[in-house]
């Protein structure tokens, strides 16, 4: 175990700028997490190489921790839940979830914060730490998110010689929890989305404009086609931020107005790996349209915070007296130019909880506006 522990330390130093004691503290750790899995498990000690395992494994520790030190800590949390949203995608069913993806985008956002808190008591619990301890430095919140990683894709024993990630056990039980009548059935959603052709990630009403728009020819107008440009730039320079260039492919793929078919042809996937791409898609083209740049795209839809989100008079003070006071509270202060830690502040709330008033505000404004094109569409055919 010494020289597991030399090799730790050795590579932390030379791969981190952290402070040679908390390299220390790490090192020890993962050697000792290693030493346990070593020691019990039974393919292991009959292998007859327990050393080589015993490296190998450390070496495998070591680098999931140096790749989220080297993400550093906004880009390295938003990889790690990207990553364990796409796992639990199918499996978190909230209320209207079969008209709103974003509803569902909202429970598992809820379901992960609660999930990080469990990760964090079990990474407290197994490495023998003080139950106030958290990380951070740098380095301490990368071995972290390395852990929650490795703690959610644990497989659990289940009857009948099964087993399952521990994450995906969590998200089921959470979904349980949730009125009986909002449940869906994800593969069979996924089934019907690739029998379509195109896929419930890019057509779904929720973006069907930012869709229609981006997909949409060179504008004659030129403000609204460097608008169009701007938008498509920022969506790929977001995903790759995210190491999401199977994301990019994807989007340059589409808004060449390739079909289903087509698309996993050129990317060399099946019917399957396409829907879990476009799943992926979807979940962050919803961030960055109605989070990230929120801004710029509804700007670039005409439906910006000055024209009321794009309804109308009746339809804004309806929409305002049905979310409620603690909406209209927001939108003044968001009019006035605040950030959200301003309004945070002001409103006596985390941050968090104001993305997700937005996050409701934008919503549901969408979805009247989508469901009054609609409307203007059926009675024009009519």
């Amino acid at each position: 175990m010494e020289s597991t522990i030399n090799l730790l330390q050795r590579e932390l130093r030379s791969g981190t700028t952290a402070p040679e004691a908390v390299c220390a503290a790490v090192a020890d750790r993962i050697a000792a997490e290693v030493d346990r899995i070593c020691t019990e498990s039974r393919r292991i000690q009959s292998s007859g190489d327990v050393l080589g395992w015993a490296h190998s494994l450390a070496r495998h520790r070591l680098q999931q921790n140096l790749r989220y030190y080297q993400l550093g800590s906004q880009r390295g949390r938003a990889e790690l839940h990207s990553t364990l949203s796409a796992i639990i995608y199918r499996y978190i069913s909230p209320a209207r979830s079969r008209t709103s993806y974003q509803a569902r985008l909202l429970a598992i956002e809820d379901f992960l914060q609660g999930f990080y808190v469990e990760a964090l008591g079990a990474f407290r619990r197994e490495n023998q730490l003080p139950p106030d301890y958290t990380p951070r430095v740098r380095l301490e919140l990368a071995e972290y998110m390395a852990f929650v990683e490795r703690y959610a894709k644990r497989r659990i024993p289940l009857p009948g010689g099964r087993s399952q990630q521990l994450i995906v056990l969590r998200a089921q039980t959470f979904a349980r929890q949730q009125p009986p009548e909002t449940s869906i059935d994800m593969d069979q959603a996924a089934e019907s989305a690739s029998d379509s052709g195109e896929g419930y990630s890019w057509d779904d009403a929720s973006v069907q404009q930012v869709r229609d728009r981006i997909s949409a020819k060179e504008s004659t107008d030129v403000m609204d086609g460097a608008l169009r440009q701007a938008v498509v730039d920022e969506l790929i320079a977001y995903l790759r931020d995210r190491n999401q260039e199977e994301c990019v492919n994807y989007l340059v793929l589409r808004l060449k107005d390739l079909s289903a078919s087509e698309i996993e042809k050129v990317l060399g996937l099946d019917a399957r790996q396409r829907d879990y791409l476009q799943q992926r898609f979807k979940y962050h083209l919803i961030r960055f349209a109605l989070l990230h740049r929120w801004e710029l795209v509804h700007q670039w839809l005409d439906v910006d915070l000055e024209r009321d989100l794009g309804l109308t008079p009746r339809q804004w003070e309806s929409l305002l007296n049905q979310l409620g006071p603690e909406i209209t509270k927001l939108v003044e202060l968001k009019r006035a130019g605040s950030d959200d830690r301003t309004v945070a502040q002001a409103m006596g709330i985390s941050a968090s909880q104001v993305q997700k008033l937005w996050f409701k505000l934008l919503e549901t404004a969408w979805e009247i506006r989508n469901r009054t094109e609609s409307g203007t569409r059926r009675g024009t055919d009519e």
